[in-house]
């Protein structure tokens, strides 16, 4: 069967192991552009939100490239992503695009029915090749973390501008053509003796930002405009908070086994948001208290239109920028966002961190250039 799957940032690499592990052909949909954006927007309702607007397009660009079926994740709770699976399905139906489509719900009501279209997937495969299929495609979502991570630190300090994203694209690909785990690991130790070896300005003087938001507009470069791309090339270290190989740790694998623990989430978020609202919008609350607390100069939400769990998680979010006196940048994107519009608000964001840490330093200076005062408290700078 030829299998295809949104394409969300570098997960396609650990996706296509893991399918022509169970002895499939995986079609991977082509970058995300403005031609797969035009062609979820045509079909899909105006309302929706834009990762099923692109997932639209993803599949229909899958389709003219071979593709058969479909695998796609379920949800449950607030967030509409639960419902993203079946309402694609009808629109492809709608289209006479005959696609079959795998929805994976999460086994909260018993694992009968994620059993059997797992069995259905695998059917031509041994225990054994699946167990290695999926140990395989874990390897590359943690690699692939792993070494975008890294990218995010040395992409600030880099001398030649770009450098350091051109090198990730070929570790990237390297990671994709490993066939085996050790292989993978030892890409990983290429890539990083490479990544370390670019000529870099250790003594550059750069701003921390961290990255909350909707999972999709976080982990998928053509959505977000390449913001991780785009803040480093400026001098800033990225410090984003969700990953995929985190996301499918505690979300899939604890969570199924009864072992995940949000207690800590739930702590931080408390004093804002109480309960669960679907989505990240209790994580996007939760990690932006943790990076405040860590001091990093500021942070940028981001969100696609619409979005339930983050509107909700916007609205409490100023309350955490007034009592942490961290500046915190929305950004909502939909198919009329401009790249250019998105570009000037970064720009004008990261000038105004830069002034905020010119006047820290300046009243450091005047209290004899420590970072406390003589009580030992830390200074908060007014906004």
């Amino acid at each position: 069967m030829k299998l295809t799957f949104p394409h969300m940032g570098t997960a396609y690499i650990p996706f296509r192991a893991l399918i022509e592990g169970l002895a499939h052909e995986a079609i991977v949909p082509p970058e995300c552009t403005q031609k797969t954006l035009a062609l979820g927007a045509r079909h899909a309702p105006e309302s929706a939100c834009l990762p099923l607007k692109i997932n639209i397009g993803n599949y229909l660009e899958a389709w003219e490239k071979g593709a058969e079926a479909i695998l796609m994740a379920g949800g449950i709770g607030p967030c509409r992503f639960g419902f993203y699976g079946y309402v694609e399905q009808e629109i492809l139906l709608d289209l006479d695009i005959p696609l079959q489509m795998f929805i994976l719900e999460p086994p909260c009501n018993g694992w009968r029915e994620l059993g059997d279209k797992l069995r259905q997937l695998a059917h031509n495969v041994s225990p054994r090749q699946v167990v290695q299929a999926i140990r395989l495609a874990w390897a590359k979502f943690v690699a692939c973390d792993r070494i975008e991570q890294l990218t995010h630190v040395i992409r600030a300090y880099e001398i030649q501008k770009g450098s350091t994203t051109r090198v990730l694209r070929n570790i990237l690909y390297q990671i994709d053509c490993a066939d085996t785990v050790t292989k993978v690991r030892e890409a990983v130790r290429q890539g990083q003796s490479q990544l370390g070896s670019l000529p870099q300005e250790p003594g550059r003087s750069v701003l921390i930002v961290g990255i909350v938001g909707e999972i999709y507009t976080v982990l998928e470069p053509f959505v977000n405009f390449h913001l991780e791309e785009y803040l480093g090339e400026m001098g800033v270290v990225v410090r984003r908070q969700l990953w995929f190989s985190d996301w499918i740790l505690h979300h899939i694998v604890l969570s199924t086994l009864r072992l995940k623990n949000d207690t800590h989430l739930y702590r931080l978020a408390r004093p804002y948001l109480e309960h669960f609202v679907g989505g990240h919008g209790l994580e996007s609350v939760a990690h932006s208290v943790a990076l405040a607390k860590e001091g990093v100069d500021g942070i940028v939400h981001i969100l696609p239109f619409t979005c339930m769990p983050e509107i909700v998680a916007q609205s409490v979010l100023p309350l955490v920028s007034r009592d942490y006196q961290i500046p915190i940048l929305t950004i909502v994107v939909d198919e009329h966002s401009a790249e250019a519009g998105i570009q000037t608000r970064l720009e004008a964001f990261v000038d105004l961190l830069a002034s905020r840490r010119q006047g820290r330093y300046a009243n450091l200076h005047k209290l004899g250039g420590r970072g406390e005062d003589r009580k030992g408290t830390r200074i908060a700078v007014p906004r």
